[in-house]
């Protein structure tokens, strides 16, 4: 089950969503030293949920606004 569904991070302002990565940033980099450290974690799935969550928000802040996507469309509309 994902820590963050799409739509609650489209629904997040865009500081909301900056403080939400560095915080899985930093649980993973965390676990990360724990595996490498030798150390069990307890939940070891917990490590590729978080790195699909936070290529989730990176995916989700990349995306143009719908305003620049007019602007696209708009210059294609010019050029053809």
């Amino acid at each position: 089950m994902p820590i963050l569904r799409v739509k609650e991070i489209r629904d997040m302002s865009a500081e909301d969503r900056r403080k939400r990565l560095r915080e899985l940033q930093t649980e993973l980099v965390r676990l990360k030293t724990m595996i490498k450290a030798g150390g069990a974690i307890e939940n070891p799935a917990r490590v590729r949920e978080l790195r699909k969550t936070i290529a989730r928000i990176l995916t989700i802040e990349g995306e143009p606004t719908p305003s620049k996507k007019e602007e696209k469309k708009e210059e294609r509309k010019k050029k053809a």
